[in-house]
């Protein structure tokens, strides 16, 4: 695999890529095409912010990894220490340079998230479920972002919810899988135990495919929704459930349960 592929995790960027999009169809459905320039620029902040982000978590956790993922750009060579740091701040600083085309609320949901990931890196990674909190929110501003640029915030907020609670889950679930790698982080997980901290992420999760419910219920998206969201939802029932016994599989399953929720938004948004 490329080394910067690797580092900038792309099926990550891709994905944030796809629910930006998602977002401003929920938001503004078929009219979305009026703000194609607008959604196009919040694509590559959203593209850009993830590969920031993942460049920094490497430089940050780059002694971790040696344990956890020795397969990484940093630990196995592929890519030094340094070069990260920089390629993640010159990312960075071209979201936030991209943000300034847009209106006041995007721009704020660019400066506040990028305030939250450097936060997020420097202090709350180690504070554990601090941390899990803080990623899960930001995931949920992604799905922000994409209303504020169709000018319909406000029709994002349960998928932003949904999104939000089931990233919850699943970074919990993570650090189940790396609790013992995780040499340096008070991890929920640590503090807990694995048994409490997993049934917390099934609660969240839990709560996140009760969500799903709400946008057909209030007559947003119709039947063709539903029958998607319910196989999402049945990936993450079982997910939530296989990871008290494989932590790995279950965080991978979520991200695949993420993944069909996705397509039920956006036939929900074109049917």
């Amino acid at each position: 695999m490329n080394r910067f592929i690797q580092l900038f995790r792309i099926g990550n960027c891709i994905m944030g890529v796809i629910g930006v999009m998602l977002a401003a169809l929920v938001g503004a459905g078929t009219s979305m095409i009026d703000y194609s320039i607008e959604i196009l620029i919040a694509s590559a902040i959203v593209f850009t912010f993830i590969a920031a982000g993942n460049s920094l978590n490497d430089y940050m956790d780059r002694e971790i990894d040696k344990r956890a993922h020795p397969e990484r750009p940093i630990p196995s060579g592929k890519i030094s220490a340094s070069t990260a740091l920089r390629i993640s701040a010159i990312l960075f600083s071209i979201s936030f340079l991209l943000s300034l085309l847009l209106d006041a609320i995007s721009i704020a949901i660019v400066m506040i998230a990028i305030l939250f990931m450097l936060f997020y890196e420097v202090k709350l990674k180690k504070e554990g479920f601090g941390g899990n909190f803080l990623i899960a929110l930001l995931t949920g501003f992604l799905f922000l972002l994409g209303g504020a640029v169709v000018k319909h915030v406000e029709q994002t907020v349960a998928l932003a919810a949904m999104a939000f609670l089931a990233t919850l889950g699943r970074e919990i679930i993570k650090d189940i899988e790396d609790m013992e790698a995780d040499f340096d982080r008070m991890t929920l997980p640590k503090k807990i135990g694995k048994g409490k901290a997993g049934a917390i992420a099934t609660l969240f999760i839990l709560i996140a495919v009760i969500l799903s419910f709400e946008p057909f219920i209030v007559g947003i998206f119709n039947i063709e929704y539903l029958f998607i969201v319910l196989i999402a939802d049945a990936i993450f029932i079982y997910s939530s459930f296989l990871q008290f016994q494989n932590p790995k599989r279950g965080q991978k399953l979520t991200k695949v349960g993420m993944f069909v929720a996705l397509i039920a938004f956006l036939i929900g948004g074109i049917l």
